[in-house]
């Protein structure tokens, strides 16, 4: 199993006070410590679940924008954007702490803007967080247009990793970012776009296609 490189800052301290906890048990009283021993293993096999970086098979089909995420479709919406009146789709996904939590890359594209917005922690599930809560909008300039994908911070989410930087460009199943522990990661797109995808859909990030376009 591979891991993400970003839970090495978890993972190894809780690994080491582990060894030391239940070295401490065998040299000296391992029954007065058994509780505390069985909380830190649950909790290492835990982090060791939410950092898994599974590799994915990215489609080599033309024309499709995969999930940037993993986790489970909860909101498909048309709307218009109220300052341009360009009619847009919103996908919104839902990633509990059970899912994988490295972010890709939805297609090749060049980065026009990266913006961090400090806000709220509501639950990543309601959808009052997509506006109000601690997100990174990147805004991404592509062969069909103008797509936005929103890292979106949860209740218990306090550190959205970013890799994206104005002006460069990435490629189609790259490594965009990380969220620590919950979170939710909306995808805006032009109205052209056909939507592959069904609400309460669970979607793989990497591999799944949300969507095509026209050439």
């Amino acid at each position: 199993m591979r891991l993400a490189p970003e839970g090495n800052i978890i993972i190894y301290p809780l690994f080491i006070i582990l060894l030391f906890t239940c070295g401490y048990g065998y040299v000296f009283d391992f029954e007065s410590i058994f509780i505390f021993i069985i909380i830190l293993v649950v909790l290492f096999l835990f982090c060791l679940n939410f950092f898994r970086d599974p590799f994915r098979n990215i489609p080599n089909d033309k024309n499709v924008i995969i999930s940037p995420a993993d986790g489970k479709v909860i909101k498909i919406k048309d709307f218009e954007d109220p300052n341009t009146h360009e009619k847009l789709k919103l996908i919104s996904i839902f990633l509990s702490v059970f899912n994988v939590h490295s972010n890709k890359m939805p297609v090749d594209g060049k980065f026009k803007s990266v913006k961090y917005i400090k806000g709220d922690f509501l639950a990543a599930f309601d959808h009052k967080a997509s506006e109000q809560n601690e997100r990174t909008e990147i805004t991404i300039e592509t062969k069909f247009g103008i797509m936005i994908v929103k890292q979106i911070a949860g209740l218990v989410a306090r550190r959205i990793l970013c890799y994206a930087k104005e002006d460069e460009k990435m490629s189609r199943g790259d490594r965009l970012g990380f969220i620590r522990f919950g979170s939710r990661t909306d995808i805006i797109l032009p109205e052209s776009i056909d939507i592959k995808i069904d609400l309460n859909q669970k979607v793989y990030g990497g591999e799944t296609i949300i969507g095509t376009y026209e050439s």
